[in-house]
C-alpha cells in the first residue's frame, strides 16, 4: 500500500491518498500481476527527472543488526533520453536488460517507491495478434509511454 500527500484531493484526511501496488504470480486465479512504480532516484530533481520506473516482482523484508529493512525486487525501466517525447509530450521508458538478455533487477528500499506508475506500450504501426492477452502488456513491447494522465494525482505528481 503506497500512501502519499495529494494536496488537490479534497476528500480523505488532509489530502492523504493511498493506492495498492500488486506483485503476485497469480492474480484472481489467473495470470500474474506485477505493477510498475515510480522509484525516486534524486529528490532534488522535479518529476520524472528525479525518478525511474520499475516493475515490482517481489516485496520482502529482512532484519540485520536489529534494523528492519522493507524492500522490493524491481526490473528497471529507465527513460529514453532526458526529455519527454516531442510528439506526445510523454516520457518514454524501456525495460533494461543485461548483455546476456536477463532482466536488469535491483533491490530498493520501500521508502524510495513514490507511488504506482501507469505505462502504455508504444505500439508502432502493426496490429496486435487476436490472441494477445492483456497480462503480457508489460512483457512484449520494446518501449512504453509514461501515462501522466492516468489520474489527476499522477499528472500533479509528474508535472510539479
Amino acid at each position: 500500500m503506497a500512501r502519499f500527500y495529494a494536496p488537490s484531493d479534497l476528500c480523505g484526511a488532509g489530502g492523504m491518498y493511498r493506492e495498492r501496488i500488486h506483485s503476485t504470480p497469480i492474480w484472481r486465479g489467473a495470470a500474474p500481476r506485477y505493477d510498475t512504480v515510480f522509484v525516486e532516484t534524486d529528490p532534488e530533481l522535479p518529476g520524472m527527472r528525479g525518478m525511474m520506473v520499475g516493475r515490482v516482482f517481489l516485496f520482502f523484508s529482512f532484519t540485520f543488526r536489529d534494523a528492519h529493512y522493507p524492500c522490493a525486487l524491481i526490473h528497471w525501466y529507465p527513460t529514453v533520453g532526458t526529455e519527454p517525447d516531442k510528439d506526445t509530450g510523454l516520457w518514454v521508458v524501456k525495460p533494461k536488460y543485461k548483455t546476456n538478455g536477463h532482466q536488469n533487477l535491483a533491490i530498493v528500499h520501500l521508502d524510495t517507491i513514490a507511488r504506482g506508475a501507469h505505462i502504455i506500450g508504444v505500439y508502432g504501426s502493426s496490429f496486435l495478434p487476436e490472441e494477445f492477452h492483456f497480462s503480457h502488456s508489460l512483457d512484449l513491447f520494446q518501449a512504453y509511454f509514461v501515462n501522466c494522465f492516468a489520474d489527476h494525482h499522477t499528472h500533479e505528481f509528474l508535472t510539479s
